[in-house]
């Protein structure tokens, strides 16, 4: 009779922002579209000209909107505790010159959604209103919708997670303005 060896349990691995840009310096994401989500090491979708296209109209959108109030960071690093995600917009206050290390906060972030809606809409949302961000918008391509949520609120101790309170579903026709510019 054979006996089955014990069972090994599977952990994972996490990584620091600190040892997730020391691996980025050293080459190991060359040629990789990455991004650090709660320690782990994500590679993130190709950018099809949809999304691309999305991105573009946002970016300028947000630019006149946003005007002497913040600036827009497109695809660039949101330093968020143990997670460095690239949000495909973010505004973020005050100049770039302002900012000695990658920003930790925005006035408002938007991912485009054209493969990752699911992803956007939990995983994400749940890391923005972690990070305090008031304002988090995900434009579903697919959909043609715009989910906008808001007032990021901690949830019960036990659950040990932060959630939007507001979430709702903008249709072509419907309008919003960012918090941060209510007047837009």
């Amino acid at each position: 009779m054979t006996t089955k060896p014990p069972a090994i349990p599977v952990r994972s691995f996490r990584f620091s922002r600190e040892q997730y840009h020391h691996l980025g310096e050293l080459g190991f994401f060359d040629g990789k579209r990455v991004e650090l989500i709660r320690g782990e090491i994500l590679e993130m979708s190709p950018i099809n000209w949809p999304h691309q296209l999305g991105k573009i109209k946002l970016a300028r959108a947000l630019s006149s909107a946003f005007a002497g109030i913040g600036w827009v960071n497109e695809q660039g690093p949101l330093a968020t505790g143990d997670s460095e995600p690239q949000p495909d917009v973010a505004v973020i206050p005050g100049r770039p010159e302002d900012y000695a290390e990658h920003p930790r906060t925005a006035l408002l972030v938007v991912e485009v959604a054209d493969t990752t809606l699911a992803d956007d809409t939990t995983t994400k949302a749940e890391l923005y209103a972690t990070a305090g961000i008031a304002d988090y918008w995900v434009l579903d391509l697919n959909g043609r919708q715009l989910h906008v949520f808001r007032d990021p609120q901690l949830l019960p101790h036990a659950l040990d997670a932060t959630a939007y309170r507001t979430h709702d579903v903008l249709q072509p026709t419907d309008s919003v303005s960012p918090l941060a510019a209510p007047t837009v």
